[in-house]
């Protein structure tokens, strides 16, 4: 049942002893082949600003966020969750937005859910989108197939030229 001490091989340290599984016929497990070196990296959680917390300047992740206080400026995440206490001035953008709370400012998002708690003054592009009943919104909504590319939808007209007189 098990194999005999390593103490004595060469290479190995003092007190080393190796245990080995008695053999049952079946093939390793995953987690046999798994590294030793701790636990597996689970994917991080929210990071939340709590009510109390005013922030000025802009927010940019890969992760998620989770804002309950304010925050004046920009977001970019990949879930942004706008808490019942919370009020952005400033256009977020992110996979998926789910808005319980207030934003003054442009909404860009794959997934965009507006709850019923949720107050937004200021245009919405998106791919997919739930507004609750008794949501409040006023702007404008918009479908694109990628509303998260930063590029102008509309070509700019290049600038009139003035007439020379000769």
């Amino acid at each position: 049942m098990f194999s005999k001490s390593k103490i004595h091989e060469p290479g190995s340290k003092s007190g080393d002893t190796e245990i080995s599984k008695p053999d049952t016929g079946m093939p390793p497990s995953r987690s046999e082949f798994a590294p030793s070196s701790g636990p597996a990296r689970a994917k991080p959680g929210a990071s939340v600003l709590s009510s109390d917390l005013t922030i000025t300047g802009n927010i940019r992740t890969t992760g998620d966020v989770q804002v309950e206080g304010v925050v004046e400026g920009d977001i970019r995440a990949h879930l942004l969750t706008v808490g019942e206490t919370a009020t952005i001035r400033g256009e977020i953008v992110a996979d998926d937005i789910v808005v319980n709370g207030r934003v003054i400012g442009r909404v860009r998002g794959l997934k965009v859910r507006l709850t019923s708690t949720a107050k937004v003054e200021g245009d919405i592009i998106h791919k997919t989108i739930a507004i609750e009943s008794g949501a409040h919104f006023e702007g404008s909504v918009q479908r694109q197939e990628d509303p998260l590319q930063t590029g102008e939808t509309t070509p700019k007209l290049a600038p009139p030229v003035a007439a020379s007189e000769d």
